[in-house]
């Protein structure tokens, strides 16, 4: 029977506040779904986090969302990008211990979609990424808001990918996330939701069917990178 459950795990700056969802059955995967900026109100119960979560557990999968240091109970001050990927990085090292043997998957909205893309980079663990409302390289510190220290389409970026942006996103267009993603290597996937902002209003259901369609094909299982208990090169 699926359920969810309150869990603080420890990260580089301290405890760390998280929801665990099961899903119904044994799961197939186990991922880690990152929040938006801490400081713009980004946190674990934002509702695009919570489709995330809600999508990737009605295709088997087991789910940690869990709030950046200096986020509701989560110890820390924020750090502009950089201890956010550790926050990340002891995220998936919990699942690991949780869910042995099981395939990572790590992903986020905004913010955390950047911290998501650039930890896996680096993390061999990670078997599929995905990236929601992707802030597109300059468009942050452009509007004036604090990109932080996280790289863009970090290289060595390799596993499969979602993409998923809205048409109207004012951090990066739909048509703009197209031409940054497509000259990527694959595997890779794009899809763009008519319509929509930056927060998806009025079009969650879309996204959370992109998520769970992507999950339910097991998109890890095409990766050559495995899940399972490969290490990370530190940043």
């Amino acid at each position: 029977m699926a359920s969810n459950g309150t869990l603080d795990f420890t990260g580089p700056a301290g405890r760390l506040e998280a929801i665990l969802t099961r899903p119904e059955s044994l799961p197939v995967a186990a991922a880690v779904v990152c929040h938006a900026h801490p400081l713009h109100g980004g946190m674990m119960h934002f509702k695009v986090v919570f489709r995330a979560a809600k999508a990737l557990r009605s295709a088997g999968l087991a789910v940690l969302r869990f709030n950046f240091r200096g986020v509701g109970r989560s110890e820390g001050v924020h750090d502009h990008g950089s201890g956010e990927q550790g926050d990340a990085r002891a995220a998936l090292f919990e699942m690991q211990d949780r869910f042995p043997g099981l395939p990572l998957v790590l992903g986020g909205f905004s913010f955390g979609s950047a911290v998501a893309l650039s930890v896996a980079a680096r993390d061999a663990r990670v078997g599929a990424v995905f990236a929601l409302g992707y802030p597109l390289p300059g468009i942050l510190s452009s509007r004036g808001t604090p990109a932080g220290r996280v790289p863009r389409n970090p290289p060595g970026l390799r596993q499969p990918r979602l993409f998923v942006q809205g048409e109207n996103d004012e951090f990066g267009s739909g048509e703009a996330l197209r031409a940054l993603v497509e000259p990527l290597p694959p595997p890779r996937e794009i899809v763009v939701i008519p319509g929509a902002d930056h927060f998806f209003d009025g079009h969650l259901d879309a996204l959370q069917g992109a998520i769970a369609a992507w999950a339910e094909r097991r998109p890890w299982d095409n990766g050559q990178r495995a899940a399972s208990g490969a290490g990370f090169t530190p940043a």
